[in-house]
């Protein structure tokens, strides 16, 4: 009885410390899990936002200006070098009749070119320009006739010409004109025959015997423009006529052996010449001539003798005319005073004319056969084969 009651003891014991040890592991372990629940959770670190980097400032590249050190042409008004501003301008006399226009050289270097009729139905062009060092060859030369000196006297121009008529030389002496004539003492150094060429169409001059001969004779060869008359202003860029008549075409029938006329070229917005049925062509570099301006000059003229020169109404006179560009024709006006050196084209509401940079064309029309010229280009009737 008593080894049972010891063994039923033992066994109390070892049941209570297993329940006390139970208890205190689950006390451990609740303790564990409230900590593991109560511990503060650490926040995430923001990442530092990084500092915007400046963009650099990027300094411009100036544009060259390509007109640096350049001034306007009072010829063109287009940019050209000091050195050639401060020429003075030549005005030389061109052959062309057919066979002389078919052997032109350095046409393409004019800045104004004239036309007008000579006698015989023919024309003779008068080309200004401004550098000496640009023309290598131009020609051929032939004679003067009076108007074709006071077209050169409006700009001031040192006149060339190989021979001339009693009414030119009067002209010349009359307006006080520097000229070169090849039949005087000086043509020897002025100008140069070229005999692979039919006399008398074969008389040839370069810028550097201009040059060499004005010096000779003693003449200024520095730009005055105070001396030239005031033909017309220059637009600052290219511009179209804000109001004109389409014109893609000009007719010039200066006479029934003289058949000159332009045509549009829209791509270039220039006018190429053609005379004698083909372009007209300077044959040293075989360039079409072609001018951004056209002036038309409707001027009354006559016979003056049984030779058959003609007289140009031109001293103390006024007219009417067009000018043509960019596709477009406007009337004009002009007046001319030869006593005071004065030549200027107007608008229709008497404005000076401003006219576009680049080469201008100016033809002395006779008004005899104004209801000759048009605008319209004529085209080939097909002829039906049968």
């Amino acid at each position: 009885m008593r080894e049972m009651m010891l063994k039923g003891k033992k066994k109390l014991i070892i049941l209570t410390s297993i329940c006390v040890v139970a208890v205190a592991a689950a006390a451990a372990i609740a303790v564990y899990v409230t900590r593991k629940n109560t511990e503060p959770v650490p926040e995430p670190i923001a990442e530092a936002t990084p500092e915007p980097v400046p963009t650099p400032e990027v300094t411009p590249v100036p544009t060259k200006d390509p007109n640096a050190g350049k001034v306007k042409s009072a010829l063109t008004g287009e940019y050209i070098s000091k050195k050639r501003a401060k020429q003075r301008p030549f005005a030389v006399i061109i052959n062309n009749i057919e066979y002389a226009n078919q052997r032109q050289e350095g046409t393409s270097q004019i800045d104004v070119l004239y036309e007008a009729l000579a006698e015989g139905g023919i024309t003779r062009m008068l080309g200004v320009f401004q550098g000496t060092e640009k023309i290598k060859r131009l020609g051929s030369v032939r004679s003067a006739r009076h108007y074709f000196v006071s077209f050169a006297s409006e700009w001031n121009a040192i006149f060339c010409h190989f021979g001339q008529t009693s009414y030119a030389i009067s002209k010349i002496e009359e307006l006080g004109v520097n000229n070169l004539s090849g039949l005087s003492a000086i043509g020897v150094v002025v100008y140069k025959r070229d005999y692979s060429v039919k006399a008398p169409h074969n008389v040839y001059t370069s810028g550097e015997q201009m040059k060499q001969g004005a010096k000779k004779l003693g003449y200024s060869t520095k730009f005055n423009e105070e001396k030239m008359a005031k033909h017309f202003d220059f637009q600052e860029e290219d511009t179209d006529l804000s109001s004109g008549e389409e014109t893609s075409y000009v007719n010039l029938p200066f006479s029934d052996y003289s058949t000159c006329y332009l045509k549009y070229d829209k791509k270039a917005k220039e006018y190429k010449k053609y005379e004698y049925k083909s372009k007209h062509k300077d044959h040293k570099n075989d360039k079409q001539l072609s001018f951004k301006n056209v002036i038309i000059q409707l001027v009354k003229e006559k016979n003056i003798d049984r030779n058959g020169y003609q007289h140009l109404y031109l001293h103390k006179r006024k007219g009417t005319g067009y000018y043509i560009t960019n596709g477009s024709r406007m009337k004009i006006e002009w007046k001319k005073n030869e006593e005071k050196g004065t030549m200027c084209y107007y608008d229709t509401d008497g404005n000076v004319l401003c006219i576009n940079p680049g080469k201008t064309y100016i033809a002395a029309y006779p008004t005899s056969r104004k209801e000759l010229l048009s605008f319209q280009e004529k085209k080939d009737k097909k002829t039906k084969k049968k």
